[in-house]
């Protein structure tokens, strides 16, 4: 690839990463709002939120079998308009029957959505040489920043759902598709030297699926990405009602943490690749996760609301770093089959979000809430357990024993 098109690349993918963190908090930042539109009773609820992240998993799997006959440049340019249409569907509706069809197209097409964006992120990496993949999901944090300042603001002057989400799947529906048109989607390697357990010994061709991914191997990274999205979703479920019930904040101080929370997410990964390209990923991985985990010891021992929120923004700092690095090192381990690889881990960025706020609220109403913040303080600084899993695979693309950054690539971008 020219540097020119590698450029392109990035800067598409990064309109693609920002359209969806806009649009996927557009959504989950107006349930109340959906609720009361189509009457939908609080036990039933629930069943509609799991439904979603639950067909998004499955969306996941099925990208597998999909992107061993297409390219992924190819599925994420079709999912991102269904995304977005599955999102004004949303809005447009008034029968309970037209919210459950939505969000079910909603969360099939997300699985594959986030899962094709991962996978073209991790071939931009592996073609640039270098970190690169913080930087994707700064771009979708930041999308998260705008799309909730825009829920706010339809809320704050009673808009309809279609009215408020209208105009940002006006302006990013065009942008995504004719920034698709730039995409970068590279081969894997066709032999890869010490590609680590379970590659392919003679590389095979370059989208076999899951032919060299070996679960086993892949197992660390997925309980880290489990962790990661477990400790996220108590942030974004809980941190109102604990500043609240349990700190004694008002009803306005008590929306701060997680506004601090995503704003650290943001700087976080706006400077990581920074940190993985200075030091290599095994220490940026052990920072981010003992940040975490004193973020979360923090608000547990928080005595009133403003060490709360400096527990909250700690935990931004740290558990921002995570993610992206689960689908940086899936990538290097099995480099001939990344596109399986990442699709297997991005499985269980769904299933931390399903067990995270159920698991966080049963621990809260049973015990106390501070001592439901231990339970995932403790899954996040396990991480630690696993931080050598990140580790640069030995004459692999990036990096050599010490971990650090080896330039591939002339200097691109």
């Amino acid at each position: 690839m020219t540097d020119a098109r590698l450029r392109r690349g990035r800067f598409s993918l990064c309109v693609s990463f920002f359209a969806q963190g806009v649009t996927f908090a557009l959504l989950v930042t107006r349930i109340p709002a959906i609720q009361d539109r189509y009457g939908i009773p609080d036990g039933l609820l629930p069943v509609f939120l799991a439904a979603v992240p639950v067909l998004a998993g499955a969306g996941s799997v099925l990208t597998e079998r999909v992107v061993a006959r297409v390219r992924p440049a190819l599925l994420l340019r079709c999912l991102q308009p269904v995304v977005m249409l599955a999102l004004l569907g949303v809005g447009a509706g008034g029968e309970m029957w037209q919210a459950a069809a939505c969000l079910g197209v909603f969360g099939l097409a997300v699985g594959g959505l986030d899962a094709s964006m991962n996978m073209l992120g991790v071939s931009l990496q592996r073609t640039y040489g270098r970190s690169i993949m913080l930087g994707f999901h700064a771009a979708y944090s930041l999308g998260g920043i705008v799309g909730a300042s825009l829920a706010w603001a339809g809320a704050h002057w009673d808009l309809a759902l279609f009215v408020s989400y209208l105009p940002a799947v006006a302006v990013l529906l065009p942008a995504a598709l004719i920034g698709s048109r730039w995409y970068a989607d590279a081969d894997p390697p066709a032999v890869v030297p010490d590609a680590g357990p379970g590659a392919p010994a003679d590389g095979g061709p370059a989208r076999e699926g899951a032919s060299g991914v070996v679960f086993r191997a892949l197992l660390p990274l997925c309980l880290v990405m489990a962790f990661a999205y477990i400790g996220d979703s108590t942030v974004s479920n809980w941190s109102a009602k604990y500043l609240k019930d349990t700190l004694g904040s008002s009803a306005e101080l008590a929306t701060v943490p997680y506004n601090a929370y995503m704003v650290t997410t943001l700087l976080g990964r706006a400077l990581g690749d920074l940190g993985v390209r200075r030091f290599g990923p095994v220490p940026v991985v052990r920072f981010g996760s003992l940040l975490a985990a004193a973020g979360f010891a923090v608000v547990a021992a928080a005595t009133g609301a403003w060490s709360g929120i400096l527990g909250f923004t700690l935990l931004g700092f740290g558990l921002c770093l995570l993610v992206p690095q689960c689908f940086a090192a899936a990538g290097r381990m099995f480099p001939a089959a990344s596109d399986a690889a990442v699709a297997r881990l991005n499985i269980f960025n769904y299933v931390g979000f399903l067990i995270g706020a159920p698991l966080v609220g049963a621990l809260g109403d049973a015990w106390n809430y501070r001592g439901a913040m231990l339970v995932p303080m403790v899954m996040v600084a396990a991480t630690l357990f696993y931080a050598r899993s990140f580790a640069r695979v030995p004459g692999g693309y990036g990096g050599g024993h010490d971990g650090k950054e080896r330039p591939r690539t002339a200097d691109v971008g």
